[in-house]
C-alpha cells in the first residue's frame, strides 16, 4: 500500500489541475439539495459541492492510512482509550481533563463490561463515576 499512498497524497497536494468530465450516480435527494445550496448561493455549483465533499472524504482516508501506517510501524505511539478520552475532554473544555486519574479509571472499567467503547462513553462513565463519590 506504500506506494499507492504516496501517489494519493501526492494527486490530493494538485492544487488546480486540470479536469475531466465524468458521469456520477447521485441520489436525487443530494442531487436537489445541492441544486438548492447553489441556488441560493452557499456554494458556486454542484460541481464544486461534489469536488469539495469528494476532496475532504479523500483526505480523511488519506489521513486514517497514514496514521495506521504509522502505529504499525511504532506500535507504542498509539494512544489508549483513557488518552483519547483524556484529550477529549480537553479538547472540548470538560471538568474531567482535570481528573485523569478518574478518567483511566472509568476507561479500565468500561471496556470490562461494553465492547468497543468510545471516549465520550468513558467520560460518560467518568462522570457517574465522580457523582457518585
Amino acid at each position: 500500500m506504500g506506494f499507492q499512498l504516496e501517489r494519493l497524497l501526492d494527486l490530493l497536494d494538485v492544487a488546480d489541475g486540470e479536469t475531466v468530465g465524468t458521469s456520477v450516480r447521485l441520489p436525487v435527494a443530494l442531487r436537489d439539495a445541492a441544486a438548492i445550496a447553489a441556488e441560493v448561493g452557499l456554494v458556486g455549483s454542484t460541481t464544486e459541492l461534489t469536488v469539495r465533499g469528494l476532496r475532504a472524504a479523500l483526505e480523511d482516508v488519506a489521513q486514517r492510512a497514514v496514521l495506521d501506517a504509522h502505529y504499525a510501524e511504532h506500535p507504542e505511539a498509539r494512544p489508549d482509550l483513557a488518552e483519547i478520552a483524556i484529550a477529549t475532554a480537553e479538547l472540548d473544555g470538560h471538568p474531567l481533563a482535570a481528573r485523569p486519574d478518574l478518567v483511566r479509571r472509568a476507561a479500565a472499567a468500561l471496556v470490562e463490561i461494553v465492547h468497543d467503547p468510545s471516549p465520550d462513553e468513558v467520560l460518560g462513565y467518568a462522570a457517574g463515576l465522580a457523582a457518585a463519590a
